[in-house]
């Protein structure tokens, strides 16, 4: 008998009975999707909850019956809608008898790589073949093999374990949004595979790992280094972007091994870039520094922490307060930047930032939480993005534009040069970085052409500028319905950046749209809460290089690739009489400037609290073990501040420390950078997906992976032909010689190349006027 309605139905849901048991879910789901709400297992493996679905490979099947009449043949879980008064038979032997009948199948060709297979231990297969599979196989023909395909130094491939339920394929196609998977050929010679050959670029592509069932796709990194059952996992969050995604360390005796995704909705919902995940890499770089060193007679010597602290205030206290500039990386936890602030308060200085990609302090912009969270951006319209390439910016927050643009939603972009979007753009404006504020002074024109006052600061520049059907077009998809304006890293480390941030904020609220700003840094959105900027009379990090100081204290900062100018920041750093740097790396240019090095940990091997984009304060603990003698970065600095006597240093642990820190947002200022016109050409430089910080500059993967480019001039063709280059030149721009490479994403009048490269550290920064010339 089928279930029978109950009187008191929602009218989104219907009435169903699974095994037995009545229940209601709501209209639209699939079996599967019920059955999964009501606690009922049914073995599956191509179906994913947040795959499209592709019902290949039937081993959901189930008995149904309607009207009291069962359907003549099992039906696939998955793709079988509820309807009212369904029957489900999930155990029944019609539809055990089917499911043990697919797996047989599906066990025909698959080897018996257990023993040696990665994903022996926590494979779908292995579980779905103990409850369901037989104790000897029947079949005794040839097995198929088929030749493994290298799709990049991330994914391992052995697809001989493949059972083509097509997971892989639907998620490089659907969510990553790049269509480099597919499936070829039919029967036995059905593949999975790139089609051509190539390695994939996605820079989500780690996540194939996840939602293969079997042992065809593993992470190469991690390649026969250890066994489910010997990993701890440890949770953590990425450190990477402001977006703090959600993860798991699997660590071996206190070493990440691998690291994994870990659920939440709100901020990675399953998923994990592919920086995030294969990051543990950089820590156990050759340079990763495991005791402290001071510098004597210009060489460097091991020592005690003792003799390190006593060094390093010592030297804090050779110049006065107002000759300290404290410089810290935007990743510092709360806890490390308030406890630097206490720092710099003792030692009389207001020269403290952490804003070190940032040009233009007119209006004293710091990171603040998204006007519209993380989640919702599925849920928009239309999307304007100003200055961003959000593919490589923040990954996962792509990932959620991407899904609203399948379910319709317009994007507009003004952008410095054509990045390289997995999704199609209802409209883009592509200028030199020179001319990003004119090309937003049009949109804002639109916008006052539609009856919108601008403010005062902004009317006779919006006046001037004149829109065209685009501009129009653009805003009136702002005005139809939910939209939000993205502010991207190319905007906010502009020279004019203030500029952008008051037309970007006045056509937001002009169309009622959301406004999001990308912080630089993971936790520079809590470093702004706990007013970790300059003081009073204080230098901002730009100033600080410009206006050299004697002396400077350097808290997880690597010169001169985590600054806007590289340049001026070895010239300031070289000349001081004395720098201390709180580091977990050695490298070469921190050796030459620095006088004595103490040696933190990183965010895995730390207990700290972030703040992300969305204003969420995330706390971990230490994941895994500093190396050799490292020590968290607070306790280094409790140890300091008691060594100089300072107050508010007096606590005995973390708690302590926690109970005593404030927050002191900063107060923004209504301030515009000068406007100043630059002629010829002129440079764009963004910070590579994968050389953004130090721990990615050293991991090893990535730094093999095709997105991480090589150093060269990027110029388009019209653009080279009127500098006298063509294909094959090798191009002096300051100092360095690079090669040239046409790149039609390049507008005229501008010069792409790219920050974060030991060749180039001595170019002009982003947007300044740069020479080329053919070497």
């Amino acid at each position: 008998m089928s279930a029978q309605p109950t009187q008191n139905t929602a009218p989104n849901l219907v009435n169903i009975e699974v095994d037995g048991k009545p229940i209601q879910v709501p209209k639209g789901s699939m079996i599967i999707e019920a059955t999964d709400r009501a606690g009922v297992p049914i073995p599956r493996f191509c179906y994913h909850r947040k795959l499209p679905i592709a019902a290949s490979c039937r081993q959901c099947l189930v008995e149904v019956e309607m009207g009291g009449r069962p359907m003549p043949k099992p039906q696939p879980a998955c793709a079988t809608p509820v309807a009212e008064g369904m029957k489900v038979l999930t155990r029944s032997d019609k539809a055990l008898h089917a499911q043990r009948n697919v797996m047989e199948f599906l066990l025909i060709n698959h080897p018996l790589d257990c023993p040696i297979c990665d994903q022996g231990g926590e494979c779908e297969l292995q579980d779905m073949a103990l409850g369901y599979g037989r104790s000897v196989s029947r079949f005794t023909e040839r097995k198929r093999t088929v030749a493994d395909e290298n799709i990049g130094p991330l994914v391992a491939t052995e697809m001989t374990r493949c059972i083509h339920c097509t997971r892989c394929v639907r998620f490089i196609s659907e969510i990553a949004g790049t269509y480099e998977l597919g499936d070829m050929d039919r029967g036995d010679r059905h593949v999975i595979g790139t089609y051509i050959g190539k390695n994939i670029e996605s820079e989500l592509s780690g996540n194939i790992i996840d939602v293969c069932p079997v042992g065809a796709l593993t992470d190469k990194p991690f390649q026969f280094k250890a066994r489910a059952w010997e990993l701890v996992a440890k949770p953590s969050i990425g450190y990477h972007d402001a977006l703090g995604s959600n993860l798991w360390l699997h660590t071996r005796r206190g070493e990440v091994l691998r690291t994994v995704p870990r659920d939440n909705e709100a901020v990675n919902e399953c998923w994990l870039s592919d920086r995030d995940r294969y990051s543990h890499q950089g820590m156990y770089a050759a340079d990763r520094i495991g005791a402290p060193e001071v510098k004597r007679n210009g060489q460097w010597q091991a020592t005690t922490w003792e003799d390190a602290l006593q060094v390093a205030g010592d030297a804090l206290k050779k110049a006065p307060g107002s000759e300290l500039g404290i410089l810290l990386h935007p990743a510092t936890s709360n806890e490390e930047g308030d406890l630097l602030m206490r720092l710099a308060r003792g030692l009389g200085s207001a020269h403290v930032d952490h804003r070190l990609r940032q040009l233009d302090f007119a209006d004293n912009a710091v990171a603040r939480p998204f006007a519209l969270p993380v989640a919702e951006i599925e849920q928009i319209r239309t999307a304007l993005l100003i200055g961003s390439d959000l593919r490589h910016e923040m990954p996962l927050l792509n990932h959620r534009l991407h899904q609203a643009t399948k379910k319709g939603a317009k994007v507009y972009a003004v952008n410095p040069a054509r990045f390289d979007f997995n999704h199609k753009l209802a409209g883009e404006s592509i200028v030199a970085p020179q001319a990003l504020v004119d090309a937003l002074l049009a949109l804002a024109s639109a916008a006052v052409a539609v009856g919108v006052t601008a403010p005062a600061a902004l009317a006779e520049a919006i006046a001037s500028a004149q829109s065209d059907q685009g501009d129009r077009d653009t805003i009136a998809a702002l005005k139809s319905g939910k939209a939000v304006v993205i502010l991207g890293e190319a905007a906010v480390t502009h020279p004019q950046a203030s500029w952008l941030r008051a037309i970007a904020r006045f056509i937001a609220d002009a169309t009622g749209a959301g406004y999001d700003e990308l912080p630089v840094g993971a936790n520079a959105v809590g470093l702004a809460r706990l007013g970790v900027v300059p003081g009073n009379g204080g230098l901002d990090a730009q100033a600080m290089l410009a206006q050299p100081r004697k002396s400077y204290l350097l808290y997880g900062v690597e010169p001169p690739h985590d600054f806007a100018d590289g340049g001026a920041a070895l010239k300031a750093l070289r000349g001081a009489d004395q720098v201390v740097a709180f580091s977990a790396y050695s490298s070469a240019a921190l050796r030459e400037v620095a006088d004595v090095i103490l040696p933190i940990a990183l965010l895995p091997e730390i207990d700290a609290t972030l703040v992300n984009v969305d204003g969420l304060a995330q706390g971990v603990g230490a994941g895994a073990k500093a190396p050799g003698e490292a020590r968290q970065g607070w306790k280094v600095l409790r140890a300091l501040g008691g060594a100089l006597q300072l107050t508010g240093f007096e606590f005995d642990d973390l708690a302590g420390l926690r109970d005593g820190i404030t927050e002191r947002a900063a107060a923004p200022r209504s301030g515009l950078a000068i406007r100043t016109a630059v002629t010829g050409l002129t440079r764009l430089a963004t910070w590579p997906i994968y050389r953004s910080d130090a721990v990615l500059r050293r991991a090893t993967a990535l730094n093999a992976h095709p997105l991480n480019r090589a150093p060269a001039v990027r110029l388009n063709a019209a653009e080279a032909g009127r500098h006298g280059l063509a294909v094959g030149d090798r191009v002096r721009a300051a100092d360095a010689l690079l090669p040239l490479v046409i790149d039609a994403a390049v507008p005229d009048g501008a010069v792409w190349i790219e920050a974060a490269q030991d060749l180039i550290v001595t170019l002009p920064p982003y947007g300044a006027a740069i020479t080329l010339g053919k070497a």
